[in-house]
C-alpha cells in the first residue's frame, strides 16, 4: 500500500486556489446571494488539482481494497485420500465472474471452488496436483501468492474458549493434545483405537512422525492432565504433548536491552561483509573465465506471515516465478509491515528500494538460480504447528529450515543466576516438545539428511546447550546449526576483521552449543520508501542472516552436507571480542571456541580459543573452492 498524503494535498488544494474566488455578497432582507467571480487562467490548474486528488482517492481505494490472501488451513476430512480441502481467507472484494486462482500452472475450476464472502473453500484430487504456489487474480489485481503443501501435515490451534492458564501462570490447551505413535505400530490405526477408548476425536496429525493431534472430552486442566496420564501408559504411545502456547505470537523474544542502541545505524551487517558477499556471488558465479552453475534452492521459514503492501515485498505479487532467476517469497499477508515474520523474510528477500530492510538473496537476483522462500506456520498450534509446517516444506523440497524460535523450560538461569522470563514452558510441556524435535532430527537423518536447520540461540542471556532447560538449541544433531547475536561496538576506529569490532548482544544466549554470531540488529520495513523502519534486535534476526548465506552456498555447492557447511561458516569465520564485563563460566563461551583445525592446525594461530562471528565473503569463497575438491 502507497502512503499517499492525503490530508496535505487537500489543504493544498483549499490554500491555493480558495484565495482565487471572490466573493460578492449582495444583501436582500435576511438573505444572502454569493457571487463567485474566478479568474480564468486558474482554471486549469483547478482542474488538474481535482483530477489528481481524485486519483489520491482512488489510489486509496486501491490500497484498501488489494486482494490479499490473509489465511490458509487445510479443512473438511484431513485424512481423505482421494482429495485435500483447504479453507482460504481473502481480503478485498471478490468478484466471482473474475475471478481465477491459480495453483502453479493451472487455473482452478470452479466445480474445485465453493466460495462464501471473502472465505474460498478449495477442493483438490490429490493425484492430480502438487505443492506449489498459490494466487488470486482478477480484472488487473494479483494477490500475494501462498505455498499450499499437498504433503499433509496439519494440527489445528485452539481458539480463546478452549485455553486455560495453568499453575505456573502460562497459557495451555485444555482438550487439545498430541501423541506420539512409536514407529513400530499403525501410527493411524492405532491413534483411532486410542480415540475411541477415550472418547477423543483424532483432529491433527503428523505422519511422517507418527504423531497424531486428539480433541480429548476435557473440560479443564485437571481432567486433561488425567487423561494424559492414562494415554501416556498405553502401550504403543511413545509421549504425548501438551501444547502451551497461546493463540497469539509464538515468536522469539526480542529483548531491546542493548547498550549499543545507538549503533544501529552504523551499518551492523558491515561486520558480517554482507556487501562484500553479494558483489562477490555476482562477480564470480557469471564469470566469463569460469562460470559458475548455480542450482535453485527452497528456503522454508517458520514464521506467520508478511506485509505485501510494504515497498520491500511488493512486487512478489502473482506469478513471480515468472522470472526463472529471481528471489520469490510465498507467505500469507501480514496487517503491518513491523511484524516479526516480515523483518525475518526481510533478510531473505526484501527488495533494495529503500523500503526498510534489504534481503540478502534479492540482491543475488541478477546471478542467482531462483530462490524460493516458503513463509509458513503451519497454524498458530505453537511448536506443534511448527514442526508440521517444517514437515510439509522438507517434504517439498526445502533445503535450508530458518527457526527463528525457541522455549526456556521454567526455572531456566541466566548468566547472573536470575529466571528466565523469556518464552518459558512448564515441565510437562518442554518433556512432549522434547520428544516431539527427537522424532523430527531422527527423521530428518533417515529421510532428508541433506537438510540443514538454522535455528535462534535465544534472548535470554541464557545457555543455550542446556537440553533440560532450552529447546531446540540443545539438540546435538549435524543438522542443527546454532546462531548467536552480536551488535557493533563502540570502538570507531576498529577495522571490520578486529575482534573488537562488535560485542556480544547483551541479551543473547550463549554457551559451547552456539555454532556462530551473526548482527542480532536490523530495521524493520515500512509502508513509505525512505521512511526509517522500526529497531528490532535478536537472535531471530541474526538466524536468517546465516540461513541466507547458507542457501547461497548450496546454490553454489548442493552437495555440501550440513556438517561440511557447519565447517566452510567456521573455517571462513573471523572472530567476536568479549564484552567487559562477561566472563565466560564453567568454560560457556559465546560460541564454541575456534579449534586449530579450524585454522590450518595453526597452534598459535590468534583466532583459536576466540568464539566466532559470520564472514559471508569468505564463506562464499570457500564454497566456490570446494567445487575445485570435488571435480
Amino acid at each position: 500500500m502507497v502512503s499517499y498524503p492525503l490530508e496535505t494535498e487537500w489543504n493544498s488544494l483549499f490554500r491555493n486556489y480558495i484565495p482565487l474566488f471572490s466573493v460578492v455578497t449582495i444583501g436582500f432582507g435576511s438573505r444572502l446571494r454569493m457571487k463567485f467571480v474566478f479568474a480564468p487562467r486558474y482554471w486549469i490548474g483547478l482542474a488538474i488539482t481535482i483530477i489528481f486528488s481524485m486519483i489520491i482517492l482512488a489510489g486509496y481505494s486501491h490500497a484498501d481494497d488489494s486482494l490479499r490472501i490473509k489465511h490458509i488451513e487445510r479443512c473438511g476430512d484431513f485424512f481423505a485420500q482421494a482429495q485435500q480441502e483447504f479453507c482460504v481467507s481473502t481480503k478485498g472484494k471478490l468478484l466471482a465472474q473474475q475471478l481465477k486462482i491459480r495453483f502453479g500452472e493451472n487455473v482452478l475450476a470452479t466445480s474445485e471452488i465453493k466460495q462464501s464472502g471473502n472465505v474460498l473453500r478449495i477442493k483438490l484430487a490429490s493425484d492430480k496436483y502438487r505443492s506449489g504456489p498459490l494466487w488470486l487474480e482478477q480484472t488487473g489485481q494479483k494477490s500475494n501468492a501462498v505455498w499450499l503443501s499437498m504433503k499433509g501435515s496439519h494440527v489445528v490451534a485452539a481458539n480463546k474458549a478452549e485455553v486455560a492458564k495453568n499453575m505456573d501462570g502460562l497459557t495451555t490447551y485444555v482438550d487439545l493434545i498430541s501423541v506420539i505413535v512409536e514407529e513400530n505400530f499403525d501410527g493411524l490405526q492405532t491413534a483411532r483405537n486410542l480415540a475411541k477408548k477415550y472418547d477423543a476425536e483424532v483432529v491433527g496429525a503428523i505422519p511422517p512422525l507418527n504423531t497424531f493431534q486428539f480433541r480429548l472430552r476435557a473440560r479443564n486442566l485437571i481432567e486433561r492432565d488425567a487423561l494424559v496420564l492414562r494415554l501416556g501408559s498405553e502401550v504403543g504411545v511413545d509421549a504425548v504433548i501438551i501444547e502451551e502456547s497461546g493463540a497469539e505470537k509464538e515468536i522469539e523474544s526480542e529483548i531491546n536491552n542493548s547498550a549499543h542502541e545507538e549503533s544501529l545505524d552504523k551499518g551492523e551487517w558491515a561486520s558480517n561483509r554482507f556487501l562484500d558477499a553479494v558483489d562477490f556471488y555476482l562477480r564470480r558465479i557469471p564469470a566469463k573465465a569460469q562460470p559458475i552453475k548455480v542450482h535453485p534452492i527452497k528456503i522454508g521459514v517458520i514464521e506467520r506471515d508478511v506485509d505485501f503492501d510494504s515497498p520491500d515485498f511488493a512486487d512478489y505479487l502473482g506469478d513471480c516465478r515468472s522470472d526463472a532467476k529471481r528471489v520469490c517469497v510465498y507467505a500469507r499477508d501480514a496487517e503491518k509491515p513491523a511484524s516479526h515474520g516480515s523483518t525475518v523474510a526481510g533478510i531473505f528477500a526484501a527488495a533494495w528500494s529503500n523500503g526498510g530492510n534489504s534481503g540478502f538473496l534479492r540482491g543475488l537476483d541478477t546471478a542467482g538460480p531462483g530462490f524460493d522462500v516458503i513463509v509458513d506456520r503451519n497454524s498458530d498450534a505453537g511448536i506443534t504447528a511448527n514442526i508440521a509446517a517444517s514437515v510439509n516444506m522438507v517434504e517439498d523440497g526445502v533445503r535450508v529450515l530458518n527457526w527463528s524460535w525457541g522455549i526456556h523450560r521454567v526455572g531456566a538461569k541466566n548468566i547472573d543466576g536470575k529466571d528466565v522470563d523469556s518464552l518459558v514452558r512448564s515441565g510437562l510441556a518442554m518433556s512432549g516438545y522434547e520428544e516431539l524435535l527427537e522424532e523430527f532430527f531422527l527423521w530428518l537423518r533417515l529421510k532428508h539428511p541433506d537438510v540443514i536447520v538454522i535455528n535462534s540461540a535465544g534472548n535470554g542471556a541464557s545457555f543455550s546447550g542446556l537440553d533440560e532447560y532450552r529447546l531446540p538449541s540443545s539438540f546435538v544433531t549435524e543438522q542443527l546449526l546454532v546462531v548467536g547475536g552480536h551488535e557493533r561496538s563502540n570502538k570507531k576506529n576498529a577495522k571490520v576483521s578486529d575482534p573488537d569490532f562488535v560485542v556480544k548482544r547483551d541479551a543473547s544466549n550463549i554457551d559451547m552449543r552456539v555454532d556462530i554470531t551473526a548482527a542480532a540488529c536490523v530495521h524493520s520495513s515500512v509502508l513509505k520508501i525512505n521512511a526509517e523502519g522500526e529497531k528490532h534486535c535478536g537472535t531471530s534476526y541474526a538466524t536468517p542472516l546465516v540461513a541466507g548465506l547458507v542457501a547461497a552456498m548450496l546454490s553454489i555447492n548442493p552437495a555440501l552436507e550440513p556438517e561440511q557447511i557447519r565447517i566452510l561458516l567456521r573455517r571462513s569465520a573471523m572472530t567476536i571480542g568479549e564484552e567487559a564485563d562477561f566472563e565466560p563460566t564453567d568454560a560457556d563461551d559465546l560460541t564454541s571456541p575456534i579449534l586449530p583445525s579450524e585454522r590450518n592446525n595453526e597452534l598459535n594461530h590468534p583466532d583459536v580459543g576466540r568464539s566466532a562471528r559470520l564472514d559471508m565473503h569468505k564463506a562464499l569463497d570457500l564454497t566456490v573452492q570446494s567445487l575445485k575438491r570435488v571435480r
